[in-house]
C-alpha cells in the first residue's frame, strides 16, 4: 500500500468506529513526561523523546495514546467509547531510531461486560476485514494463564520470565525455567502445551477444558468460549503464546494478522489493571491498528491508481480535457489525467488504469 491508500484505510476505519457510536479523541503531540515515565513498562518502547517547555516543564513527544485516554477519562460519566487516528513517536526495533507511527484504534472504558468485549473484538475483526478479506484474529486469555500460575504458586516476580518464554514458543527453555522455579510437573506441562497451542476454537476449547484446575481458569475459559461464539469462526484462532504484562493487562488479549506481513498489524486487550494503577475505577478494553505496517503490503498486480485513465495529446484544449475528466467524476468514478506520448497524435481515449494503452 502507498501512503494515500493507507490514509484512505484510516478514514474507512474511523468511519466504521463512528457508525458504532464511538467519538473521536484528539490529543496534543506533546504530553507531560511524568505520565509516561510512571508507566514506562506499559509502553511498546520505553524510549521517549523529551524536551523542556517554555514554562520549565519536561514534556514528551507522545509515544502512546491509551495512557492519555485513561488519564482524561471522565469518571462517573458512564461507559466512554472513543476512537483515534494519531501519530505516535517511538523507536523501531528494525531501524533502531525514532519513527513517526500512525495508529488508528479505539478504547472502551467503564463497565465492561460480554456485550462490550464482544463489540470491541468484532470491530477488531471488521477493521482487519476492511484492509484485507484474508485476515486472522488470534485470541488468548491472561486469566487462564494467571489461574494456572496461581495454582502452581509461582511468585509474581518470576511470572514475566515464564510469559516471555511462552511468547517466544521456546518450550525447552520454558521447561527448564519451570524446573528452576520448582513449578510442579502438571503445571509445567500445561504451560508448555499452552505455548504451542494454536488453532480454531472448536478444536482447542476441549483441550483447555481438560486443563482447568481453579475457578479463575474456569471463569476465563467460559468468557473465552462466549467471546469466540460472537466472532467470525473462519478467521478466528486461539493462541496462548500471545502474552502481555500482567501488571497492566488482564483477561482477553488479541492480535490481528494480514497475509504478507511478518508481524501483527493489530494489537489489543483488556487492561483493567492499568486503570487501577492510575487510580481509576472500572474496566477497559481496546486495540490499535499499526497503519505504518500497511505500507509493506504488496499491491495486487492489477492495482489501479484510479477507475479510469484519460489520455490526451499535446494539442488537446485544456478546458476540454478537464471537462471530460469531470464528466466521469460526476458519474462517481475516479479519473487520472495524463498526456499521451508520442507527440503529434490527435486522438483522445479513455481506458481503465492498469490496461495497456
Amino acid at each position: 500500500m502507498g501512503q494515500l491508500e493507507t490514509e484512505q484505510a484510516a478514514r474507512q476505519l474511523c468511519e466504521l468506529y463512528r457508525r458504532y457510536g464511538y467519538t473521536q479523541y484528539k490529543m496534543s503531540k506533546f504530553e507531560p513526561y511524568d505520565l509516561y515515565v510512571r508507566n514506562k513498562s506499559f509502553l511498546v518502547s520505553e524510549d521517549i523523546l523529551t524536551f523542556t517547555d517554555a514554562d520549565g516543564r519536561l514534556m514528551a513527544l507522545k509515544p502512546d495514546v491509551t495512557l492519555s485516554i485513561v488519564k482524561n477519562v471522565k469518571e462517573g460519566a458512564g461507559p466512554q467509547k472513543v476512537y483515534y487516528n494519531e501519530n505516535v513517536y517511538r523507536t523501531s526495533p528494525m531501524t533502531k531510531g525514532f519513527r513517526e507511527i500512525m495508529q488508528t484504534g479505539l478504547e472502551c472504558v467503564g463497565a465492561i461486560d460480554l456485550v462490550a468485549m464482544g463489540e470491541v473484538l468484532l470491530l477488531a475483526a471488521k477493521s482487519l476485514e476492511t484492509i484485507s478479506g484474508q485476515y486472522l484474529l488470534d485470541v488468548s486469555h491472561l486469566g487462564f494463564v494467571a489461574g494456572l500460575l496461581d495454582r502452581a504458586l509461582v511468585a509474581e516476580r518470576h511470572r514475566s520470565r515464564l510469559l516471555a518464554l511462552m511468547g517466544e514458543k521456546n518450550v525447552p527453555a520454558l521447561g527448564a525455567c519451570c524446573r528452576e522455579l520448582n513449578v510442579n510437573s502438571e503445571a509445567a506441562d500445561f504451560l508448555c502445551c499452552l505455548a504451542t497451542l494454536y488453532g480454531p476454537p472448536e478444536e482447542l476449547l476441549p483441550q483447555l477444558e481438560g486443563m482447568v484446575r481453579t475457578e479463575r481458569m474456569a471463569a476465563a475459559l467460559q468468557e473465552l468460549r462466549e467471546i469466540c461464539a460472537l466472532l467470525p469462526q473462519e478467521h478466528l484462532r486461539l493462541d496462548f503464546s500471545i502474552v502481555n504484562n500482567m501488571d497492566y493487562y488482564n483477561g482477553l488479549i488479541f492480535r490481528g494478522y494480514l497475509p504478507g506481513l511478518p508481524s501483527g498489524v493489530l494489537a489489543g486487550g483488556r487492561y483493567d489493571n492499568l486503570l487501577r494503577q492510575m487510580g481509576r475505577d472500572g474496566g477497559a478494553i481496546g486495540f490499535a491498528v499499526y497503519m505504518n505496517l500497511l505500507e509493506r503490503l504488496q499491491r495486487p498486480e492489477a492495482s489501479c491508481d484510479a477507475d479510469l485513465l484519460l489520455l490526451y495529446d499535446s494539442g488537446a484544449p485544456a478546458a476540454a480535457v478537464l471537462e471530460e475528466a469531470e464528466r466521469y467524476r460526476r458519474a462517481g468514478q475516479s479519473v487520472r489525467v495524463e498526456r499521451k506520448a508520442p507527440e503529434g497524435l490527435t486522438f483522445r481515449t479513455v481506458r481503465k488504469a492498469g490496461e495497456p494503452a
